[in-house]
């Protein structure tokens, strides 16, 4: 099969690398730079240094020659520059089949990945989300990794998973776009106040009743939204929350114990060099929790953390002193 994937950052080229073990890859960036460092050294040194491509994975800055005979096109992007990409492969002159693989709300808008597409592709593009816990090396290794595929059109994610899914990557079909792409946001702004309780030395006690506290919050927008409680307990939900408020690879998570070390935003972002969604996403989340009545107060706690100049200390000494509740309110 012919699967070309759009966006050669970490996420994008572990998608392909893996793929490319069953199919015919495409690996395209809009860096035409980037693309010739990357085959004269066969590895993406700024992303995912250290893993070598395959020989056999394509590498291409031409975009309408990388789609050309594609069966699935993945887009590997940040959610800042999804609509700027589906606007390019709306104009190629075919429909392919076009599924997403970012995480959270577009900034302004607060739209969710398949609202944003809802707009820019033609109605007969069919489409879908990936989701789920997948740290992008663990993904580029071929170690064990499970996901989550969901469209509107049931008998498309089927089939999308029938060609996807191998055994080191368990891919599971959905219906509920909405509760894997709330459940894909949420998470990366509760790691950040993992990394937070973390980086102050909470211990483990305080970082599982995060998770599950923020389990709680993230299902109760993604029920508002309109997404399922299951999938939301499910890969993509509870899943990738755990892997990204617990794992030593998370971005998100890191960008918390930064700040717990009373780090500067500026500086945090500066040493990362990568994007950590959550501190975007953050104040998406924060705004949609406001509208839509929603009680969100660790995802509130973050965003005070990094958009009001409150103090790590300060917002987890608030949360510790918040009167106490019945658990399933």
């Amino acid at each position: 099969m012919n699967i070309t994937v759009i966006g050669a950052g970490a996420w994008g080229t572990a998608l392909a690398i893996n793929l490319s073990t069953r199919h015919r890859v495409t690996l395209w960036a809009r860096d035409a730079a980037q693309i010739e460092t990357m085959l004269a050294s066969r590895c993406n040194q700024r992303y995912l240094p250290g893993i070598p491509l395959p020989q056999v994975l394509g590498l291409s800055a031409d975009l309408d020659a990388a789609c050309t005979g594609a069966e699935y096109i993945l887009v590997a992007v940040p959610i800042a520059a999804l609509r700027a990409t589906l606007r390019q492969i709306a104009a190629v002159p075919t429909s392919i089949p076009v599924i997403w693989a970012c995480k959270g709300f577009e900034a302004e808008t607060a739209q969710l990945p398949h609202q944003v597409a809802a707009e820019i592709l033609p109605q007969n593009f069919p489409r879908g989300v990936l989701s789920g816990p997948s740290f992008a090396q663990e993904v580029a290794r071929g170690l064990p990794t499970a996901l989550a595929l969901a469209s509107s059109d049931g008998e498309f994610a089927k089939q999308a998973v029938q060609a996807l899914h191998h055994a080191r990557l368990r891919i599971y079909s959905s219906t509920d776009v909405v509760g894997v792409e709330v459940g894909g946001a949420v998470k990366n702004v509760l790691a950040i106040a993992a990394g937070i309780a973390d980086g102050m030395g909470f211990g483990h006690n305080a970082r599982a009743a995060l998770i599950t506290r923020g389990l709680a919050e993230m299902t109760r927008l993604g029920l508002k939204m309109g997404g399922r409680a299951e999938t939301l307990g499910g890969l993509s939900g509870a899943g990738d929350l755990i892997l990204t408020c617990t794992g030593d690879l998370s971005r998100n998570r890191k960008v918390g114990i930064l700040l717990a070390q009373q780090l500067a935003l500026p500086d945090i972002l500066r040493q990362l060099g990568h994007v950590a969604e959550g501190v975007y996403t953050v104040r998406e989340v924060h705004q949609l929790a406001q509208r839509l009545g929603v009680d969100m107060p660790i995802c509130a706690a973050v965003y005070r953390v990094l958009y009001e100049q409150v103090a790590a200390a300060s917002a987890v000494e608030e949360l510790l002193n918040r009167s106490p509740n019945s658990e399933f309110n």
